[in-house]
């Protein structure tokens, strides 16, 4: 079987589809005060909720056996795929709940179209698009409690797909599982938005030219864990990584892509085939061409960056992902390279682009765009 076989499998069989899940709740949920001890100072990624969703998959039937189930370990074997090939890929979304206290979730449908795609080069199956917003919806239905209210909290949702296969052999497995984890998230900024200092790695590349980069799988993060540590070494919260080449173009941060903004309004955003599809940074943009301001997506240079903010060309800098949404970069450091901000606190549009987006997200202001798909209900 080769790899081109396994990818290009039915993945939607009528007689399968829309999924249906079976729920199996959990006889060791949490009570109402540790819940609630746990939502008054959540933290990200330390928590996780009473429930999980897994779908799993073999190439003989397809996606199959959907279920709502206790939270709890996974049984690997120690041959599975994932643990020697890295067939894995993941998503990263919130699930907000609004003042009346229904909960809804932003823009789910991208999320899961990206996962396809994501799926598509890591040679794995490819789960509807349908599907995977239902095992969002199922998971929080089953954990709707778990949803914070406090001001600017959200339950984080965790969709991943790993290849189980027991075996060991280079190619694409013919045994994966979906699973769905929730994690209820404090406040990115406690105290309000702060600006922060990017390091810029020329030692490390995130990914190379018909690489992963595209794609939302572990590798790439595992590759810049490294770096972000020598950005921690150098007082910076964040590392910005350059392509491959020798040219010196911008790609992403560790976990956000990059926004320049420009005297005229232009907003200028690096473009690369090795560049994760940030939803947050194509929703911003959005958001600003619905204003009237020109939106590039191209190729960027370090000397683009410094010249501009130099001549005062580029007037606000910032960095935007689903954890932060948009925070300001205060200065750009490396090796032989300093790049301050003219707007460290955040500038003009930077901020009013991201009051914009969450007043959408937590249901401050209509959403005029249908990003917002309701949840609870």
């Amino acid at each position: 079987m080769t790899t081109t076989d396994h990818v290009s499998a039915p993945t939607d069989d009528p007689a399968d589809f829309p999924l249906q899940f079976e729920l199996t709740p959990s006889e060791t949920a949490r009570d109402d005060a540790e819940r609630e001890t746990i939502l008054s100072d959540p933290g990200f990624g330390k928590h996780f909720t009473d429930h999980m969703v897994t779908i799993e998959w073999t190439l003989a039937d397809g996606w199959h056996a959907a279920s709502v189930h206790p939270y709890g370990p996974l049984q690997l074997d120690p041959s599975a795929s994932v643990l020697h090939y890295a067939q894995e890929i993941f998503e990263g979304m919130k699930a907000y709940r609004h003042a009346d206290g229904s909960v809804w979730s932003f823009r789910p449908d991208a999320n899961g179209r990206r996962l396809q795609r994501s799926a598509r080069r890591l040679a794995l199956p490819e789960l509807s698009t349908d599907d995977f917003v239902e095992s969002v919806r199922q998971l929080v239905r089953a954990d709707l409690d778990w949803v914070p209210s406090a001001p600017e909290t959200s339950l984080y949702l965790r969709p991943f797909m790993i290849a189980t296969e027991a075996f060991l052999g280079v190619r694409a497995a013919h045994e994966v599982s979906y699973h769905v984890i929730a994690s209820p998230a404090g406040a990115y900024f406690s105290g309000g938005v702060s600006p922060v200092s990017i390091w810029l790695t020329t030692n490390y590349a995130r990914a190379g030219k018909g690489g992963t980069g595209a794609a939302k799988t572990g590798g790439n993060y595992a590759s810049s864990l490294l770096p972000q540590q020598e950005a921690y070494e150098n007082g910076c919260q964040q590392v910005l990584f350059l392509d491959s080449s020798e040219s010196a173009y911008i790609e992403e941060l560790g976990g956000m892509n990059v926004v320049l903004v420009k005297k005229d309004g232009t907003l200028v955003t690096p473009d690369s085939d090795s560049i994760l599809e940030g939803i947050t940074r194509d929703s911003i943009l959005e958001l600003a061409e619905a204003r009237g301001h020109r939106v590039e997506r191209r190729r960027v240079t370090i000397d683009e960056w410094r010249d501009g903010v130099e001549s005062g060309d580029i007037v606000e800098v910032f960095a935007c992902g689903t954890a932060a949404v948009v925070v300001p970069i205060a200065e750009l450091k490396g090796e032989g390279i300093h790049i301050g901000s003219p707007a460290a606190s955040g500038g003009e549009l930077t901020m009013s682009l991201r009051d914009e987006l969450t007043d959408i997200q937590y249901g401050r202001r209509p959403d005029v765009h249908g990003w917002m798909t309701r949840l609870d209900a």
